[in-house]
């Protein structure tokens, strides 16, 4: 698979496999995409946009990209929300539940 692709898959408007979206995180959290790929592929989604299925997919393959603290001891409803840490971040990008 290559990132340039995905970025021509998104530029036109298409749907993104769930293998596609795995493989895309997994190569750039292991430095085998650049920053500048990213960047395009991130602008062709911004033109673009995502369905719902894929941001979900999206949002869950980034979740396992790193290490996961098991919460299951705890009784009740667990969230996670993150922030791209900016100065002013006010807006929550992706909120995840694991239930």
């Amino acid at each position: 698979m290559q990132v340039t692709q995905l970025i021509e898959k998104k530029k036109h408007a298409q749907t993104l496999t769930q293998a596609e979206i795995e493989w895309l995180v997994r190569a750039y959290t292991d430095g085998e995409i650049a920053d500048y790929q990213m960047s395009a592929f991130l602008m062709a989604v911004w033109f673009s946009g995502m369905t719902a299925q894929e941001t979900a997919q999206l949002t869950w393959a980034m979740a396992r990209s790193g290490e996961m603290v098991d919460l299951s001891s705890i009784a009740g409803v667990k969230v996670d929300k993150h922030s791209t840490g900016g100065v002013a971040d006010t807006t929550t990008l992706v909120f995840s539940s694991m239930s």
